[in-house]
């Protein structure tokens, strides 16, 4: 076992925010345990993570009972979860030491949001010495408000904002962002094709 999934955030959390309606993905959690799947069939670890952010009183916090992962996904027990409060999943954790203790040193990585916590784990994953692929369709994200947009404006504000950032054009500049820079980037059809055989 030389290598990792890396599944970033897939949480209840995004879901209670009323955000969720303009994700990108509304159907990522069966991506996830598509890729686990592949993964799994691999050999791979399966590491899952979670933003927590304890006092907030919003949606990140523990103590309200959204940091947990999405109902539906396929998590086997022994599969580590790790909670974090920066963006990355490495400098608030033990990852690396894990991941050193299992002999890692290829990442997969997945989940929400595409250009924050799943592209900055990649970078630094990066420059610790990881070979990462980053399955740009196995990522979620919102549009993204704009710097001087109010900080309170509703989402059909945000929606109508014409200078809101969509999704898809956060996901493509994420693509670019990381390609033959930080990451390769893959599709599920790439990995499931190359995939070995269910036993």
């Amino acid at each position: 076992m030389t290598r990792a999934l890396i599944v970033i955030d897939v949480q209840e959390s995004f879901r209670a925010e009323p955000l969720w309606e303009t994700i990108s993905d509304p159907n990522i959690a069966e991506k996830v345990n598509r890729l686990v799947r592949i993964s799994r069939q691999a050999g791979d670890l399966v590491v899952w993570v979670l933003h927590s952010e304890p006092g907030a009183g919003d949606v990140f916090d523990p103590a309200l009972g959204h940091v947990r992962l999405m109902t539906e996904l396929e998590r086997v027990e022994g599969e580590p979860v790790i909670h974090k409060t920066s963006h990355n999943a490495f400098t608030t954790t033990n990852l690396q030491p894990l991941l050193t203790g299992h002999g890692i040193r290829e990442l997969t990585v997945c989940g929400i949001r595409t250009e924050q916590c799943a592209e900055t784990t990649t970078r630094v994953a990066c420059d610790l010495g990881y070979e990462v692929t980053f399955v740009i369709d196995a990522t979620a994200t919102h549009p993204i408000p704009h710097r001087d947009a109010p900080a309170d404006q509703s989402v059909a504000e945000l929606l109508a904002d014409p200078r809101t950032l969509p999704s898809a054009e956060v996901i493509r500049r994420t693509e670019y962002a990381l390609a033959g820079r930080f990451a390769t980037i893959a599709t599920m059809d790439e990995l499931e094709a190359t995939a070995e055989p269910v036993r």
